[in-house]
């Protein structure tokens, strides 16, 4: 392949680099994975303001600007639903609005989820309370939820309704994750050991939690007892700076969405997949594209759970 031009040679050189897993970024980092494996994904660019489908070879297939999105979804339609600092969009591959819910003011939506019912499940920080959005984009119910945190914006991070009707809330400065009925009433309070960002409730009763700035993932039993952790520095060549979001795959392997803060933007992969025994099979890195990957959806294999249920 001859390059034609400066911008085609930029792009060769990408291209290149890209295949062999290295970044632009001045100087050159080496993967630490294992094998060849790729993946196309969609992810969440928080300080990058976007919204984005990777493909397997590393290009931007389709991108949407939004204001410091937290957590997106692939819907069957092909369209994505992505929640940004005041609301959540959903959005078609031809970057047409479709559907949207606008929060009130003071509120910072960190967490979405669709809903088998067609309502959208929205999580608002400085209201104190998870909503269900209809169709029309109007609030159809409500639940509040009690939290002691001092900085609003603090108050939730991932949430999710599991299919019995249950809500389960990270109370990220309260270090604890909490399980409510589909009325809202507290059922569980789990103290965990780190600042929560996201709780995924397994096919098998387990809770994958990542825990943030405590730099741990973490997965419990339904006796609340760790029987799979990554620690710190476990996974080679991916120290956890802020695990985020997080994907639980059909084979038992786990993605990892690795939020570089302040001094370590631009000098890591920004998310990576990590086997049971800690073996890192892939990664994600493009630091001349992306900033701060905090949520993934992998599109190109099979993470399903109970009837279909993907595990993020």
């Amino acid at each position: 392949m001859k390059p034609s031009s400066l911008l085609s040679r930029r792009d060769f050189a990408r291209r290149t680099v890209s295949a062999l897993g290295l970044t632009l970024m001045g100087l050159e980092l080496k993967s630490h994975a294992e094998n060849t494996t790729r993946h196309r994904f969609l992810c969440c660019d928080y300080q990058g303001n976007k919204v984005a489908i990777i493909a397997a070879d590393g290009s931007i297939e389709w991108e949407f600007t939004a204001q410091t999105p937290q957590d997106c979804w692939f819907l069957p339609s092909g369209n994505v639903l992505f929640c940004y600092s005041n609301g959540a969009k959903e959005v078609s591959r031809e970057k047409q609005v479709v559907w949207e819910y606008k929060a009130p003011a003071q509120a910072q939506c960190h967490s979405c989820q669709p809903l088998p019912d067609g309502h959208v499940l929205v999580a608002e920080c400085g209201m104190s309370r998870l909503i269900e959005a209809g169709p029309d984009g109007k609030v159809a119910k409500e639940i509040k939820v009690a939290s002691q945190a001092k900085n609003m914006g603090h108050q939730f991070r991932g949430t999710r309704k599991t299919a019995d009707g249950h809500y389960w809330v990270c109370l990220m400065d309260e270090k604890k994750i909490v399980e409510l009925s589909s009325a809202g009433a507290l059922l569980r309070e789990i103290p965990v050991d780190g600042f929560p960002h996201a709780a995924i409730k397994l096919p098998d009763g387990h809770l994958l939690v990542t825990l943030g700035t405590a730099g741990k993932v973490i997965e419990l039993d339904a006796n609340l007892k760790i029987v799979w952790q990554l620690g710190e520095n476990e996974a080679p060549g991916n120290p956890l700076r802020l695990p985020a979001g997080c994907q639980r795959l059909a084979n038992g392997n786990t993605i990892v969405c690795n939020y570089l803060p302040g001094p370590f933007m631009g000098k890591q992969p920004q998310a990576f997949e990590v086997t049971r025994d800690k073996r890192v099979v892939w990664e994600f890195t493009d630091h001349a594209r992306f900033k701060t990957v905090n949520q993934i959806y992998l599109l190109d294999i099979s993470s399903a759970g109970e009837k279909g249920a993907v595990l993020r």
